[in-house]
Order: C-alpha cells, then sequence, then structure tokens
C-alpha cells in the first residue's frame, strides 16, 4: 500500500523521465513480504539502457526493473540498499523528509 506522497511529486517524476533523466520518488509504502521497510524509492529513466547501466553501477541487476509498457520502467529500492544508493546519489534528504 502507497501512501503519502503527492500528486505534483508524480508528475514532476513522470516529467524527468519523459525528458530522459534517471529521477527518483520516495514514499511511504507498506507490504507485508517486506516487513521493517516502511519506505520506496522508485527510480525510473524513459531510456532502459541507460537505467539498467546506472542499476549496474549499484549492483542492481537488469532483470530487476520492474517494466512497464506506459514508459515508466523503474527500479525499486527498499531497505539498506535504499539507503545506501540515496546516500551515494547525494539525495538522502529525501528519507529524511519522510
Amino acid at each position: 500500500m502507497a501512501f503519502g506522497i503527492k500528486c505534483k511529486d508524480i508528475t514532476e517524476w513522470k516529467r524527468k523521465i519523459d525528458n530522459g533523466e534517471i529521477a527518483f520518488i520516495t514514499h511511504y509504502w507498506l507490504d507485508d513480504r517486506f516487513p521493517g521497510c516502511d519506505t520506496v524509492t522508485k527510480v525510473g529513466c524513459k531510456n532502459m539502457r541507460q537505467l539498467a547501466e546506472w542499476g549496474a553501477r549499484h549492483g542492481l541487476k537488469q532483470e530487476w526493473i520492474h517494466n512497464r509498457k506506459d514508459g515508466y520502467s523503474h527500479y525499486d529500492l527498499l531497505g539498506e540498499k535504499q539507503r545506501e544508493i540515496l546516500k551515494k546519489e547525494g539525495i538522502v534528504n529525501k528519507l529524511i523528509r519522510m
């Protein structure tokens, strides 16, 4: 279940993806399959090769990309890996604001 996300944040995330950027959006999220995780960061890009290369730099496998027909394919970052990657990307404040 996703919550704590604003429509303007989703619109901005999609705009960046549409412009060919690597885009990040973090929101609260609860799923019994992932105990202890209460946020998720979606990292998307329209260019699948660029997204896969970005993921590989962070130790993520290409097959982990949530491939969406609507053009908003993305990785889902959770838990310690989420914190690690956001810190490396210099955007750990996305978690602090949550």
